[in-house]
């Protein structure tokens, strides 16, 4: 297996690691993808994440090939030791920290390096993360700083040169759109548009013009405004 071409997504089955999982399909000549249950209370978004993968082979025959293994990660205990608002039944409101509380800390540390724990095992070099700074809920441990030192303390602990990919870290929701439309076209964006999962709430009742979601909680409207600026302009 060879490492350079070969990538491994963080895919927790949202509108930021679908479209960062098509993004790799169009780089690398194999993409795995990884998620984690770690009892959050959106649980549905491990639901559509085969979904996705299914409308990705189906709709888009040159990435099919591509599109190798699925792996789910067991992280209950993040769940267990965490008091947020993703972890429990707590009504979403900011914490004195100034933080949302569905704030889960170290989160994305530890999915990106039980990550690296796998494609060490695989032969894997490239990890690519939907994590963002620009258009987001303030959470540290998505900041370019965190990552680029991630990324040093990974190749350090493990002897590897692990690239941290974040195509997603300095653009807004509405490119984020717009770039799904770039690497897929119209498909891309309506199968991300309603397959695809964001809301913390786990509404998959109602159907919005931006996807499904309750449309009141920080992740569907950051999700909801990006949408509308893409859609009123596809420059964005």
């Amino acid at each position: 297996m060879n490492g350079e071409g070969h990538a491994l997504v963080l895919f927790s089955g949202g509108q930021d690691s679908a479209t960062c999982l098509a993004w790799a399909l169009d780089r690398f000549d194999a993409v795995e993808t990884i998620g984690f249950d770690y009892g959050q209370r959106h649980r549905v978004e491990l639901e559509v994440r085969e979904l996705l993968r299914d409308g990705i082979r189906r709709s888009f025959p040159a990435w099919a090939a591509k599109l190798k293994d699925d792996h789910m990660i067991d992280l209950a205990v993040l769940g267990q030791i965490s008091e947020t608002a993703l972890t429990t039944g707590v009504e979403i409101a900011m914490a004195d920290s100034g933080l949302p509380n569905t704030f889960v800390p170290g989160r994305n540390l530890l999915f990106l390096t039980f990550a690296a724990t796998i494609a060490y095992r695989r032969g894997i070099k490239h990890l690519v993360t939907g994590v963002c700074e620009t258009d987001y809920s303030g959470y540290p441990d998505c900041r370019d700083d965190t990552i680029k030192a991630l990324q040093i303390a990974l190749n350090l602990g493990m002897e590897r040169r692990f690239v941290l990919h974040t195509p997603l870290m300095w653009i807004d929701k509405a490119a984020t759109w717009k770039l799904a439309g770039e690497l897929g076209g119209a498909d891309l964006v309506d199968l991300i548009r309603t397959e695809s999962h964001s809301c913390y709430i786990g509404d998959r009742q109602t159907l919005n013009d931006w996807g499904y979601g309750c449309g009141g909680c920080p992740a569907c409207e950051l999700r909801r405004a990006g949408w509308h600026k893409f859609a009123g302009n596809t420059d964005a």
